[in-house]
C-alpha cells in the first residue's frame, strides 16, 4: 500500500473534491464579468454622448428652415437634397471652393507634417548627437503648448513678411507638429530594430536610403496615425486661418461657415445652410477613418502576432 503525499496533484485533486473547480470557475467568471459590464456600459455612454451631435446634424439636414425650430428636434423630414442644392448653389458655389480650399490645406498639410515628423521622429529615435534631449525635451513643451496661442504671433511674422491673406498662411504652420514628432519618435525606436540599420550600414546602404527603403515601411502603422491626426486637426482648425485670411475665397470649410452662421440672425435660412454645409463636412473623415482603419488592423494583429 502507498500512501499519496497531500503535495502530490493526485493528492490535492482529490482532496479538493470534484465540484470545486468548477464553482471557482463559476465564481471568477461571475466577478470577470461584472467589470465588463461596467465598462461595455460607461463606453456606450460615451458613444451616444459623442454621436447624438452627429445623429441631430443628420436629422436637422433634411428639415426647411421653417420646420427648423418648429418640429421635434428628432422628427426627420424630406428636405435634405433640396438644402444640399442650396448649399451648393450660394454665391455661385462657393461653399466648392471652400471645400477645396480645405482638402488643399489639410492633405498638403497633413502629407508634409507627416514626412517632417517622421525624418524627425527617426533621428531623434536612432541617433545620438549633442543636445538631442534638450531637443526632445523642447518638442514635448511643444506638445503642452496649445496652438491658438501661438496664432497671433504667427500672423505678426507672416505680417511682416506680406505672407497674410494667403495659402502659405495656413499651410507653413500646420507643417510642424510637435505631437506628430513625439509619436515617431515613440513608433520608430519600437519598430526598426537597431540591428537593421547596423546590416544594412554593413552592406554599404546610406543613411537616406536605409529611412526611405526601410525605416518609412516599418513605421507606416504610425505614420498613418499621424497623417490623421494632423488631417483632423487642419480640416477642423479654425483660429489660425480666421486670423490669417481675410479674402473669403481663400477660406477653409470652418471658417466659410461660421460666416454664413453669423447672417442667420438677419437671415434664419441660412441656419439650414450652415447646418447641411456641417453634415457635408464630416462625410470626408468618416470616409478617410474607413479607409485608413485597415493599416491599424494590420498592425494590431502583428503586434499579437509577436506577443
Amino acid at each position: 500500500m502507498s500512501i499519496v503525499s497531500p503535495s502530490t496533484p493526485s493528492a490535492r485533486s482529490s482532496a479538493s473534491g470534484p465540484s470545486s473547480a468548477p464553482r471557482l470557475e463559476r465564481r471568477s467568471g461571475g466577478m470577470s464579468n461584472k467589470p465588463s459590464i461596467l465598462t461595455t456600459g460607461i463606453l456606450l455612454i460615451g458613444a451616444a454622448y459623442c454621436l447624438f451631435p452627429v445623429l441631430w446634424v443628420v436629422i436637422a439636414s433634411t428639415k426647411s428652415s421653417s420646420e427648423l425650430f418648429s418640429t421635434f428636434t428628432l422628427a426627420p423630414s424630406v428636405h435634405l437634397f433640396e438644402n444640399i442644392g442650396d448649399l451648393f448653389a450660394y454665391r455661385d458655389g462657393l461653399f466648392l471652393r471652400w471645400g477645396w480650399n480645405t482638402v488643399l490645406y489639410a492633405v498638403g498639410g497633413a502629407a508634409v507634417s507627416t514626412f517632417v515628423s517622421a525624418a524627425a521622429g527617426y533621428g531623434l529615435a536612432k541617433y545620438d548627437f549633442r543636445g538631442k534631449q534638450l531637443f526632445f525635451s523642447a518638442i514635448l513643451a511643444g506638445v503642452l503648448l496649445p496652438a491658438v496661442i501661438l496664432a497671433i504671433p504667427q500672423y505678426l511674422l507672416f505680417a511682416k513678411i506680406g505672407l497674410t491673406d494667403t495659402y502659405w498662411a495656413v499651410f507653413l504652420p500646420s507643417i510642424l507638429s510637435p505631437y506628430g514628432i513625439y509619436l515617431s519618435r515613440i513608433y520608430a525606436g519600437a519598430a526598426v530594430p537597431t540591428e537593421m540599420i547596423e546590416a544594412a550600414r554593413t552592406d554599404g546602404a546610406g543613411d537616406v536610403r536605409i529611412f526611405w527603403q526601410f525605416g518609412i515601411p516599418m513605421m507606416l502603422p504610425g505614420l498613418v496615425t499621424i497623417f490623421l491626426f494632423q488631417f483632423v486637426g487642419i480640416w477642423n482648425n479654425y483660429m489660425l486661418p480666421y486670423i490669417m485670411l481675410g479674402d473669403d475665397g481663400l477660406f477653409p470649410i470652418t471658417v466659410g461657415l461660421s460666416t454664413l452662421l453669423n447672417q442667420g440672425s438677419s437671415q434664419p435660412a441660412m441656419y439650414t445652410t450652415v447646418i447641411t454645409g456641417s453634415l457635408v463636412a464630416i462625410l470626408p473623415l468618416i470616409a478617410l477613418f474607413f479607409v485608413l482603419q485597415r493599416y491599424w488592423q494590420v498592425d494590431l494583429a502583428a503586434g499579437a502576432t509577436k506577443g
